[in-house]
């Protein structure tokens, strides 16, 4: 069977080393300018231009057609989608099984609602590469991503939620206090699927030790993680070499956010995904 994983672009995925892999792009949305999340949108531009922003923003999710196309001429399709609280993707996907699969009854896709987001997602994707390679067949997959995907977790340090409050996933009052005098959210994503607050911390340090605690906290032992940052590389590889202090072994892979998850991180902000 020709297998294929498939991801909206929140998965921050472009391209996959062992596997054939195809991203759905999602768009950021203002009255001025419309950005698509492919590898060649200008993401510190778009930073830049939603900073200074006074409008209403919004994101469109992939439509069935995109996912078709992603889909292509695959046998056995993998899907991986933001979570459904944030965007309508994962609902598109379904449609785009219903139809890929009545047209050609001989072919799988396996959708799933992540619940999550960036660098959760890259961890499930990681995941089902690893298990293709070993030679599984599709229903073994599926059983054990879905396994796999209740040990996976994604904690986030915000420095602004203003796009998300002119997007109308938070309080605008909330957001206004997140960025005053140096308050940064700690997060994580919760089991629907929805951004969780956890902490409000008075500057970066004590947010990174919030993380580190919550790391823990929520059953980290020395496994993959993935660090997205939006324009933060040095809070990232602090909080990298802090969990290598106790975790020397620990694989963990530093790298920016694409256009979507930009969009919701903002500048300074952070995505963490990680294994138990």
């Amino acid at each position: 069977m020709k297998y294929k994983i498939v991801a909206d672009s929140s998965a921050d995925i472009r391209s996959m080393d062992t596997v054939d892999f195809a991203s759905a792009p999602l768009k950021i949305i203002t009255s001025q300018k419309e950005y698509v999340d492919t590898a060649d949108v200008n993401v510190e531009g778009m930073v830049a231009d939603l900073y200074s922003y006074k409008g209403k923003s919004s994101t469109a999710c992939p439509g069935v057609g995109d996912w078709l196309d992603a889909f292509a001429d695959a046998e056995g399709i993998f899907c991986l989608t933001i979570s459904g609280s944030l965007s309508g993707s994962y609902n598109a996907a379904r449609m785009a099984k219903q139809d890929y699969e009545e047209r050609f009854p001989e072919r799988k896709v396996y959708v799933i609602d992540t619940l999550s987001a960036g660098p959760e997602m890259k961890l499930l994707a990681d995941k089902l590469a690893e298990l293709i390679n070993e030679g599984n067949d599709f229903e073994t997959i599926c059983t054990k991503i879905d396994a796999y995907g209740k040990k996976t977790h994604l904690l986030f340090m915000l420095e602004s939620l203003k796009n998300l409050a002119n997007n109308g996933r938070v309080n605008a009052a909330v957001a206004k206090v997140i960025g005053l005098l140096g308050i940064r959210m700690v997060g994580k994503a919760s089991d629907e699927g929805t951004l969780q607050p956890l902490d409000k911390c008075r500057g970066e340090q004590n947010a990174l030790k919030a993380i580190i605690k919550h790391l823990y906290e929520m059953g980290y032992q020395g496994g993959k993680i993935c660090i997205a940052h939006c324009m933060n590389e040095a809070a990232a590889l602090q909080l990298k070499a802090q969990i290598l202090k106790n975790y020397i072994n620990a694989k963990i892979e530093v790298y920016k956010t694409g256009a979507l998850c930009s969009f919701y991180a903002e500048k300074g902000g952070m995505l963490i995904g990680f294994e138990e």
